[in-house]
């Protein structure tokens, strides 16, 4: 499984805003993102300072480089690599409905990131962690892939032998402070979790366009 070993602040940076890809340390003055808002790179902070905005570059950016960011910035949200970022996107065009749509409803429908959602984990990239180490089931059988894809109906529980670990055991507190989407139906006695439909557009990150990401693939 191919992975982002670069410094994750750095794309956040590089977007000019926060990405939450820290989990709770995004929210903190720790944050690298609250002491060096400009771009990554010997010019970034030149560009951050310029006309352009923070993390585009000087000027103002061409519909290309709008498109290109909208794309990237998804991508790293989710955390997913651009070939496996197309294949979706080549999946919502055989889908019913608005491409756009398809897409996000296929990356909100990750294990990994409805692991994040029911709030069993502080950020997607520790999520993709816990599942890849085996601690979660769906349907009651064990997972180690985090890009599994659910449907309606499908079942996420901490695995048993999971449960009587310390973090397992702490999470309560933590998990009782989030709520989960509407789309999920989420257990927390029995550290359990379900998909009781696909999420609507209002129910998704509002920050991101994917009509921007539908024009840059469909000019290639």
């Amino acid at each position: 499984m191919a992975k982002l070993l670069s410094s994750v602040c750095k794309l956040c940076r590089r977007e000019g805003e926060k990405l939450y890809l820290k989990g709770e340390r995004c929210f903190t003055p720790k944050c690298s993102f609250e002491k060096r808002d400009f771009a990554p790179g010997q010019h970034g902070r030149t560009a951050g300072r310029s006309g352009g905005g923070k993390g585009m570059g000087t000027g103002r950016a061409s519909d290309f480089a709008r498109q290109l960011r909208a794309k990237q910035k998804a991508r790293r949200i989710y955390g997913v690599l651009e070939r496996q970022f197309r294949r979706y996107y080549d999946t919502a065009i055989t889908r019913r409905g608005l491409t756009g749509l398809n897409l996000l409803q296929i990356l909100e429908s990750r294990l990994d990131n409805v692991v994040f959602r029911l709030g069993f984990a502080s950020s997607r990239s520790q999520a993709r962690l816990l599942v890849a180490h085996g601690h979660f089931t769906v349907n009651g059988r064990r997972t180690n892939v985090p890009s599994m894809l659910l449907g309606e109906g499908d079942t996420i529980t901490v695995r048993e032998g999971s449960s009587k670990l310390t973090y397992f055991k702490d999470l309560g507190a933590y998990t009782e402070k989030r709520t989960s989407p509407s789309w999920l139906n989420r257990d927390l006695k029995s550290m359990s979790g379900s998909v009781a439909r696909m999420p609507e557009r209002a129910e998704i990150d509002g920050s991101l366009d994917e009509q921007l990401i539908v024009e840059y693939y469909s000019r290639r």
